[in-house]
């Protein structure tokens, strides 16, 4: 008996000790992982220095203020009309971002083949529309050979063996991804902070974060690092950043712009789906970038995003639209700054000339909709929804010759 309670001890010390030498097996392996994507980043880093420095021998009248001065509608056009070459935007750029990011800590990598891509681009006789443009990418948007980490380090060491086709897509309009930009671990946070990388820092205040999960794309182009980026979004992820550091951020509806070659935080979600937008200082670089992704290109590259092309006729023109809102569906209740918010928002369409109607959202399978005709609700009865929609179709059918501009 004795003998057997002594195995016994005996068994139960080994599967322990196993366990923490397995524990610490891993931990040292976690931790070699991380120091060792640290110093891939320092080197990458230095890889930027030394081309910028290069170039700068190589054109010692170069005016990096300059360009940098530059809004982007005038970067485009002297871009175009070839008052300014890709080279010096693009190194002008690269050199700004190594400054940003060795105060804010935004770049986590570099794509080295943009120094190939912009001698290719030489050769080509049509130019997109974000020709020379050097444009930021998030770290969740694959780039072929390079890590989308998501801040996690078993994601280190697997590089994408393709790129994203928005990745494709900007290349075929001739812009020009140079580096990819931080973000928080598994990217479902507000803040812009990871093991690998380290901490984002506001760009105003560096006690503060720069938001997330964009937060690298919006410490960058707030202190001028990069002129355009592209972000994802499902609760805010580009609207947080972009509000946090004083920039414009657009998040699309979910599939508007293609998803493929976009490594989701969890996958196998269908409910609440990524949407991918564009990032940048002002209004007309998001615009501009819209036009450019919303093309055949990437319609052929993706079957699944709808073929609807950038709606030129809706956003130039100067009759109101008809807009909807609301402050809350019925099952969640937003905080009072939020409903303020929206509510503000409202205010600000409606003395700009735009007609804004409230929607009623029901949980469940119900919704009605509010209007001048008084209010419908949708249920689950499938006569009186037919019924009910031919309704709502004929109201809207008699409103449109008449009111103002539906989307």
């Amino acid at each position: 008996m004795g003998m057997s309670a002594g195995v016994v001890a005996a068994f139960l010390c080994c599967c322990a000790l196993t366990f923490l030498l397995l524990h610490w097996r891993r931990r040292r392996t976690v931790q070699r992982k991380m120091k060792e994507a640290k110093g891939r980043r320092e080197r990458v880093l230095e890889q930027m220095e030394r081309a910028t420095r290069k170039f700068k021998e190589q054109n010692p009248g170069h005016q990096p203020d300059l360009i940098l001065s530059f809004t982007l509608p005038q970067l485009h056009g002297k871009l175009r009309d070839g008052s300014l070459s890709p080279e010096s935007v693009f190194y002008t750029y690269m050199d700004k971002a190594l400054d940003v990011t060795r105060e804010l800590n935004c770049v986590t990598d570099y794509l080295e083949d943009s120094e190939s891509q912009l001698l290719h681009m030489k050769s080509q006789a049509k130019k997109g529309l974000l020709y020379g443009f050097p444009i930021s990418i998030k770290d969740s948007i694959d780039c072929k050979g390079h890590d989308s980490t998501l801040g996690l380090v078993k994601r280190l060491y697997k590089p994408a063996t393709a790129d994203a086709v928005v990745v494709q897509v900007l290349k075929q309009q001739g812009a020009i991804p140079f580096v990819k930009t931080n973000v928080p671990q598994s990217l479902m946070n507000y803040d812009c902070s990871n093991l690998i990388f380290g901490q984002t820092r506001h760009p105003m205040d560096h006690t503060k974060t720069s938001g997330g999960s964009s937060g690298g794309e919006g410490a960058l182009i707030k202190n001028g690092g990069s002129v355009l980026g592209i972000g994802t979004d499902i609760g805010g992820s580009i609207r947080i950043p972009a509000a946090f550091c004083g920039i414009c951020g657009f998040k699309t509806t979910s599939n508007r712009i293609s998803k493929r070659g976009i490594v989701p935080s969890i996958r196998g979600i269908k409910s609440v789906s990524v949407g991918v937008g564009p990032m940048a200082r002002d209004v007309d670089g998001l615009v501009l970038c819209l036009r450019a992704l919303l093309c055949d290109k990437m319609f052929q590259l993706d079957p699944t995003v709808p073929p609807l092309p950038f709606n030129e006729e809706v956003y130039s023109s100067s009759q109101p639209l008809r807009i909807g809102y609301y402050t809350t569906d019925s099952f969640t209740m937003p905080s009072p700054s939020m409903k303020r918010a929206v509510l503000e928002t409202k205010h600000l369409l409606e003395k700009a000339g735009h007609v804004v109607c409230l929607l009623h959202l029901f949980s469940g399978f119900s919704v009605a909709i509010r209007s001048e005709a008084g209010c419908w609700k949708v249920g689950q009865d499938s006569h009186h929804n037919k019924e009910l929609m031919l309704s709502v179709t004929a109201y809207l059918e008699k409103e449109s010759s008449t009111s103002p501009q539906e989307v």
